[in-house]
């Protein structure tokens, strides 16, 4: 039986984490994930500033950018280290810090780049909902990338199938898997970027403050509630509530649909 399972496989390309090595410095692609992001991310941006009636100037999405990868950065690895493994952590205070080893959350870097926007929109006096719908747009060019880091590192992957899109993966045992982190990268990342990319362009919901901030949160929690049929759970939190199909990361998606239904349908003037 295995070896019919394999037979109908697509191979895995075993892609080494890392990049390169110069000396004490390694270069891997889990991080390379969030400097292009940033770049690319901030490159877009500064286009989409360009609309009339921005809310925002060049200079301050420069200055944005530090305080969005502080926010990212220190809520994605605090939600990962409170929602995913907090036993493990709890033990090992000093693994928090290795952030090499992977282990963010979503979630947690949401909630973490949502306070610091705000308390930068804050500062510079900039709109706070017009501002995120700009962050809306950009996001899933990060998703996109950090799934595919995710699927070269051969974590986070599908649970078993007998589907032809099965692959064997290095750290998921002898039976071919979903490679759910690429179904992931196509959902948060492609799907919702030409979806935010369209609107954004061709209708008039940017004049809507948190109309495309709302869409994203939506689009993103279902995306992700998805893709989590596929996925396998993680080892130590496996199914939650002694359920067989509800996981840590529909948990916390729930909540996300409905903040995104309170910004997509709460009463809005245009703004421009």
């Amino acid at each position: 039986m295995l070896e019919i399972l394999l037979s109908a496989t697509l191979t895995y390309p075993d892609i080494s984490p890392i990049i390169a090595k110069i000396g004490p410095l390694t270069i891997r692609w889990y991080s390379m994930a969030y400097l292009f992001g940033w770049g690319i991310g901030w490159f877009y941006l500064l286009q989409l500033i360009k609309k009339k009636g921005a809310p925002s100037t060049a200079e301050q999405v420069g200055d944005f950018a530090f305080w969005a990868m502080i926010g990212v950065i220190i809520g994605g690895r605090l939600g990962y280290v409170l929602f995913y493994n907090f036993d493990y952590y709890l033990g090992h205070p000093a693994k928090i810090f290795a952030l090499w080893d992977g282990g963010m959350s979503f979630h947690g870097g949401f909630i973490g780049v949502t306070v610091a926007t705000y308390l930068f929109c804050r500062q510079q006096k900039i709109a706070f909902l017009r501002f995120t719908d700009l962050l809306a747009c950009v996001t899933p060019i990060g998703l996109f990338l950090g799934r595919l880091a995710n699927f070269i590192n051969g974590e986070l992957f599908g649970r078993v199938t007998d589907a032809w899109v099965g692959m064997v993966f290095p750290r998921g045992g002898p039976l071919p898997r979903h490679p759910s982190q690429l179904y992931e990268a196509t959902l948060e990342g492609l799907v919702l970027f030409f979806l935010l990319w369209y609107l954004f362009h061709f209708t008039d919901l940017r004049k809507k403050p948190g109309r495309l901030t709302g869409i994203f949160i939506i689009g993103y929690a279902i995306a992700r509630t998805v893709v989590e049929q596929f996925r396998e759970p993680d080892n130590q939190l496996g199914f939650l509530f002694g359920t067989n199909f509800l996981t840590m990361g529909q948990l916390l998606s729930f909540p996300l649909i409905l903040l995104g239904l309170y910004l997509m349908f709460r009463k809005v003037k245009k703004s421009i």
